[in-house]
């Protein structure tokens, strides 16, 4: 029987890992592999897919076609998007006859799988054997939410880039899924093909001195809303005002894609006042490409994925700033994003702080490390990972210091009686099933009042509106 390959990515840099993934002889031959591009924009229709950003040619030579998936759902978005169960067979007939895949072997292989469109693909193809790739830090959390394990017991296999040699990523492990890394190699060869085609940095080669140039990262954060534009504005501000003050008087800033252009005028206001050159670099290319193109003298971020590759795959160094606030601004705790910040924030450095300077935290060893994100990921996930519990309470009875203290909630630690959630005399209380008792009485006494009070004010809201 034929056998189809079916790959969706919604970034370039998806596209580029599983480009990577493909050169390095990660898969397994198929008589027909296709890119089925979904463009997650917030508005598709005025932001460019990855099939649209410059050197993605290059890259489609390794698919035997290209799909879209924004058009095979269309009026949908990609990512609100899903069959119902009952419908699921009739899409599988409908894109199977759309895509002239008849009656083909279908293997899938997806990003993101906890959300769509990943999850709207796989219950197209119920039977389809499944294989995550990881867009980035994110891989290293655990799994953001209970997968259905109709669709979890069909993933074979994570491939993931190397970002922190030694760490094995927690996402998927309550499968028992095997990671897999990408040969950094094939990588970065894949961004010299990008860096070819793209021509990316030439401009600000010709404007930078890059043996003492910086480049600024920006990630758009208030379109997560994490911050506020005004917020994530002061941190572009500070992450130039850093790199100045370590006495690098060219700058290249890279801003998001969707990021407003203001930002970058706002930037450019504070180099005029810090008397420091500036370059905005408004093309649309990965920010590892920039790295390869500039070799700038040090990367600043928040915590950009790109700060990783920069200081993994092409030893720049990197520097970090924001984490903190980060860190205190993340809600729900589960948040996704909750991992790769307490990974930036404890493997690099912080801008204000060099390594060289006093006072200054080396990273936590490889031990340590795999216990603190042990720890942080049993209590995002602790109904996913229960089985990371005891690693979790190993490392917090012996690492949870003024250091390592922003990386968890006392609250968080109090529901799920982990240690440090009280003062050591009153360690006993988050164990105690009649404290705990008591403490749920009181706040369902708590939501009762608050019922009531609202309850009694729109009484009182009803009563004058109808007398007047």
């Amino acid at each position: 029987m034929p056998r189809a390959q079916i790959f969706l990515a919604s970034t370039l840099y998806g596209v580029a890992t599983l480009a990577a993934a493909l050169d390095a002889g990660c898969f397994a031959p198929a008589d027909r592999r296709l890119l089925l591009v979904a463009n997650t924009a917030a508005v598709p229709e005025t932001t460019p897919g990855p099939d649209g950003a410059p050197g993605f040619d290059r890259l489609r030579a390794r698919f035997d076609g290209v799909l879209s998936w924004n058009d095979t759902i269309s009026p949908f978005h990609p990512s609100g998007w899903a069959p119902r169960p009952d419908d699921a067979p009739l899409w599988e007939r409908h894109l199977r006859l759309l895509w002239g895949l008849g009656r083909d072997d279908v293997e899938l292989v997806v990003e993101s799988i906890q959300v769509n469109p990943a999850q709207a693909l796989a219950l197209c193809f119920a039977d389809a054997p499944l294989e995550v790739y990881a867009d980035g830090l994110m891989s290293y959390g655990p799994t953001r939410s209970k997968l259905d394990p109709l669709i979890g017991t069909r993933v074979r296999r994570l491939l993931h880039l190397d970002l922190v040699p030694g760490l094995r990523p927690l996402l998927l492990t309550e499968f028992d899924v095997t990671p897999e890394v990408v040969p950094a190699a094939a990588f970065t060869a894949v961004v010299d093909e990008l860096a070819a085609a793209q021509g990316t940095a030439t401009d600000a080669t010709d404007a930078t001195d890059t043996d003492s140039a910086a480049l600024l990262l920006g990630q758009y954060l208030s379109a997560l809303e994490i911050l506020t534009g005004e917020e994530e504005e002061r941190l572009h501000v500070r992450m130039l005002r850093g790199a100045a003050a370590r006495g690098h008087r060219r700058i290249v800033f890279k801003p998001h894609p969707s990021a407003p252009a203001r930002w970058s005028r706002t930037l450019e206001d504070e180099a005029g006042r810090l008397g420091v050159a500036l370059t905005v670099l408004d093309t649309p290319v990965l920010a590892e490409v920039v790295c390869r193109e500039l070799r700038p003298a040090l990367v600043v971020g928040c915590f950009s994925t790109a700060l990783l590759t920069a200081s993994t795959f092409y030893g720049l160094p990197v520097a970090r700033t924001g984490t903190d606030l980060l860190l205190e601004r993340l809600t729900p705790y589960q948040n996704s994003n909750r991992v790769p910040v307490t990974l930036v924030d404890a493997l690099l450095p912080p801008l204000e702080n060099a390594p060289d300077a006093a006072g200054y935290q080396p990273p936590p060893s490889g031990e340590e490390l795999r216990g603190l994100l042990a720890a942080v990921g049993f209590a995002m996930q602790p109904q996913v990972l229960p089985g990371l519990r005891e690693e979790a309470e190993r490392y917090l009875a012996a690492h949870l210091t003024a250091r390592t203290r922003p990386y968890f909630k006392r609250r968080r630690l109090t529901a799920l009686a982990l240690p440090g959630a009280v003062p050591s005399p009153l360690a006993f209380l988050p164990r105690s099933p009649a404290v705990r008792k008591m403490a749920r009485r009181a706040r369902a006494m708590q939501r009762r009042l608050a019922r009531r009070t609202a309850a009694k004010k729109t009484a009182e809201t009803t009563k004058t509106t109808v007398t007047v």
